[in-house]
């Protein structure tokens, strides 16, 4: 091994967290540069079973299941009179049968304590304002927390700032997203439901009742609150007077929501993201790789965000490590191409959900459970497992399962 080579990591989010531990664990110094003071609140509180490899692959994963965070077993969808049920103990693939739903608040901030413990720099309040990687190591130029700048070299840098994009800003490598531009309102509640009413082992997709590329997410948390959030167009939005008036109407307007939160109490005020899907036209340069959403990220529905984010974690130590050993290294082959190949997986069953296609898939009445199988480990985030046929051809082959369902009816 050479030296103690040095990484600097933009954001102390789930991929840079699970980054920087990765490489402290390969011998290399890794420093985290983070816009904001942790705890911070943060969107996409649902995981999928795929994280949990990654979360123990750095080590964090006793302190996870220690910390008390609501277990999450699988998923249910629902729509009108429709109703279906996935578990991932269910799943085709190997791997974990179960992950967490988690306030993302404490969580980030847990696996940047565990990042830390393991050995990782974390300079919080510090912002990236510049980047040049035209020398013989990268440099950036960096305001701390009391605004005064400062310039840092590192063997590499890599990006994980998420909705921050800070690397994409920089050097101009944001691309336009090919997904229509979508919407989402969300809070936290107290959610005050009965015992007994609902599983909150499972997150909950609803598909409203008369607009079905309109959909709701409910995600318990262990503490008795939950995730409430609502997706779809911004003309859907646009109708009402405000996002508070839209996002309580159309909770209103979905029965089955309706029924299980009457005691709930909205204690939060709603938030609102917009034109979210993003693309880049390179994931990876001379001294940098992207990870997570600072690359590209899709859409809220099958919450992949943080899977992908930390799945491109741990491609990116792997790669470094080789290149910092003086190993033959190809950031496209072994980093963007393997990434991508989830990626499009995803995009391919999130495309079919607002086409309704995947829809009909998953409310078909006559489920066969080899195939539901299949679905079910993309729904846990195992999109690189090309052992699964819905993952090595996934366009094809979900095009013809969907086919077959609409048919059949």
């Amino acid at each position: 091994m050479v030296g103690q080579k040095k990484v600097i990591i933009i954001g102390a989010g789930p991929s840079g967290s699970i980054a920087g531990a990765l490489l402290q664990k390969k011998g290399y110094q890794a420093v985290i540069l983070e816009r904001e003071k942790f705890p911070r609140f943060s969107i996409g509180e649902s995981l999928l079973p795929q994280c949990m490899e990654f979360i123990e692959q750095a080590g964090m994963l006793q302190a996870v299941r220690d910390a008390g965070f609501q277990l999450k077993t699988g998923a249910d969808f629902l729509h009108n009179d429709k109703h279906s049920e996935f578990y991932f103990s269910d799943k085709f693939s190997p791997g974990f049968n179960s992950t967490y739903q988690v306030q993302r608040a404490r969580f980030d901030a847990l696996l940047a304590t565990e990042a830390q413990r393991q050995g990782c720099v974390i300079y919080w309040q510090h912002q990236v304002l510049g980047a040049d990687f035209s020398g013989d190591q990268p440099m950036l130029t960096v305001a701390d927390e009391q605004a005064v700048t400062y310039q840092v070299e590192a063997d590499f840098v890599l990006d994980a700032s998420g909705f921050g994009r800070v690397l994409p800003r920089l050097l101009n490598l944001e691309s336009p997203s090919n997904f229509p531009v979508r919407q989402a309102l969300f809070t936290h509640i107290e959610d005050r439901i009965s015992c007994g009413r609902y599983d909150r082992n499972q997150i909950r997709i609803i598909v409203h009742p008369d607009i079905t590329d309109v959909w709701y997410w409910l995600i318990p948390f262990s503490n008795g609150r939950c995730s409430l959030g609502i997706v779809g167009e911004p003309d859907v939005f646009n109708a009402f007077e405000g996002n508070q008036q839209a996002f309580h109407a159309l909770v209103a307007q979905e029965p089955t929501l309706s029924a299980l939160l009457p005691n709930a109490i909205f204690d939060t005020p709603i938030n609102s993201i917009k034109g979210y899907s993003a693309n880049v036209s390179a994931l990876f340069g001379k001294g940098y790789a992207l990870l997570g959403n600072a690359g590209e990220f899709l859409d809220p529905v099958f919450s992949s965000g943080v899977t992908i984010a930390m799945k491109s974690a741990s491609l990116a130590a792997d790669v470094l490590d080789r290149q910092f050993n003086d190993q033959p290294v190809d950031w496209q082959r072994d980093f963007a191409e393997p990434l991508q190949k989830g990626v499009d997986t995803f995009r391919t069953y999130v495309t079919a959900w607002y086409k309704g296609g995947l829809q009909d898939v998953i409310f078909y009445d006559q489920q066969q459970p080899n195939i539901k199988a299949m679905i079910c480990s993309i729904l846990a985030g195992y999109v690189w497992d090309e052992s699964n046929p819905y993952v090595k051809n996934s366009q094809p082959r979900l095009d013809t399962l969907v086919e077959l369902c609409r048919t059949t009816v």
